[in-house]
């Protein structure tokens, strides 16, 4: 009976939907993230009838067949893009990205990495990198006698001494863009890494090739919406519900056959 392993599928699909709800719900307040949303596709047919095939028996063509799904199967998780609402935090080193665009930092490995998340911080030899102590691209080092931080939207990094009125200019951060920021691969820790599908990092300042600019002060909150996603949670736990019963009436279907007598 094929309904039963047309259900599991089903079962499995809404699994697999609610699994990603609940990663959302649980990053609400991870600073720059963006919500996933789990897509589906059909499985194939079996061709019972094929349209547009001869009938046997009259001769004539058969206008539609018989086309006998198999269930559906998860296609991909995608990240929606999305602009956050900027949270002030007053940090000198706190920056927000408005617009598009991610900060390259370098991971202990070597590789590259690429971040929305601006909560930056500085090392004992006052190295800037963020939370997780990651260096940021281009190194930016302040000095220990440093007074304050200035951060304009084009992202240069202006330092404040006590004995001095000019600021000193120690550097500027750039930013990096991607053709298809969906085919990014996440690595956790806000954390994603160039693919494929992604296509290659383009580097460049910011306000120049669509990129955004940067916001001292603030960061950018994650674009999860509650309501929705609470919203879609209920409908995927009915879609699971249902299905659950079509086996339990595929099973009671089987049953009644191997009771006839």
């Amino acid at each position: 009976m094929r309904a039963l392993s047309i259900a599991a599928t089903g079962m499995a699909a809404q699994q697999t939907r609610v699994e990603v709800i609940s990663n959302n719900l649980a990053n609400m307040n991870t600073t720059g993230y963006n919500a996933r949303r789990a897509e589906f596709a059909d499985l194939h047919y079996q061709q019972v009838t094929r349209a547009g095939s001869i009938n046997s028996a009259t001769g004539s063509i058969v206008p539609a067949g018989v086309q006998l799904g198999l269930g559906v199967r998860p296609t991909a998780v995608t990240m929606e893009v999305a602009q956050g609402a900027l949270g002030q935090t007053g940090g000198d080193l706190d920056v927000a990205i408005e617009g598009r665009g991610y900060i390259e930092v370098t991971l202990p490995s070597g590789n590259p990495a690429y971040t929305r998340d601006g909560a930056l911080k500085r090392t004992g030899d006052g190295l800037l990198v963020t939370s997780d102590g990651h260096p940021v691209v281009p190194d930016v080092t302040i000095p220990d006698d440093t007074r304050s931080i200035s951060i304009n939207p084009e992202g240069e990094i202006y330092a404040y001494f006590v004995d001095r009125v000019e600021p000193e200019l120690l550097g500027q951060l750039t930013l990096v863009g991607f053709t298809n920021e969906k085919g990014l691969e996440a690595l956790g820790s806000n954390l994603y890494a160039e693919t494929g599908a992604s296509g290659a990092p383009l580097v460049g300042f910011p306000g120049e090739d669509g990129l955004g600019f940067f916001r001292q002060g603030y960061l950018e909150e994650s674009s999860v919406d509650a309501v929705r996603e609470i919203t879609d949670l209920i409908e995927a736990q009915r879609g699971y519900e249902m299905n659950a019963k079509v086996i339990t009436a595929a099973d009671q279907m089987m049953s009644a056959t191997t009771q006839i007598r």
